[in-house]
């Protein structure tokens, strides 16, 4: 198989991308923490971790390919004043990894890189459960009384 230069695009946007969403993350598990919420600050970690798992697979299938990986630029985080409005921003980040997996996959399998076809494959079925999550989340703190004012944020 001949190296093709747009999957390795796909490769490194793909790694900037889950390790702007590991810095989202925990950006938003330490917001939820500083109000208090620390059930939601946790789940927040476990949403960084699998992340960040997601780069050390993009990072294993580019040194496969002799690629030295190097994240080329990391995207602001989104931020918020309430939790709702953090799982919003991520929900947001998810729907562009979707993007981005669903279009690496496609034309990974057109050239023939059948490897990273099904790893851009699983990276986005794993991206859609997180968004699946996060919206039975948001629906979650939708439907719960309002919450009370935290140092004058919305939890």
């Amino acid at each position: 198989m001949r190296l093709d230069p747009r999957v390795l695009g796909y490769l490194g946007r793909a790694l900037s991308h889950e390790y702007g969403a590991v810095q989202q993350y925990l950006t938003h598990a330490g917001l939820a923490a500083a109000w208090g919420l620390e059930a939601g600050a946790a789940r927040l970690r476990v949403e960084a971790r699998e992340e960040l798992d997601h780069a050390e697979r993009l990072t294993a299938r580019l040194l496969d390919l002799g690629a030295m990986p190097g994240a080329s630029r990391l995207r602001p985080v989104r931020a918020g004043t309430s939790l709702q409005a953090l799982l919003e921003a991520d929900r947001a980040l998810e729907a562009e990894a979707l993007a981005l997996y669903r279009e690496a996959a496609e034309h990974s399998a057109r050239v023939g890189d059948t490897v990273s076809a099904e790893l851009f494959a699983a990276l986005y079925e794993e991206e859609r459960a997180h968004a699946r999550a996060l919206a039975e989340w948001i629906d979650d703190l939708r439907a719960a009384p309002a919450a009370p004012r935290l140092g004058g944020i919305d939890a």
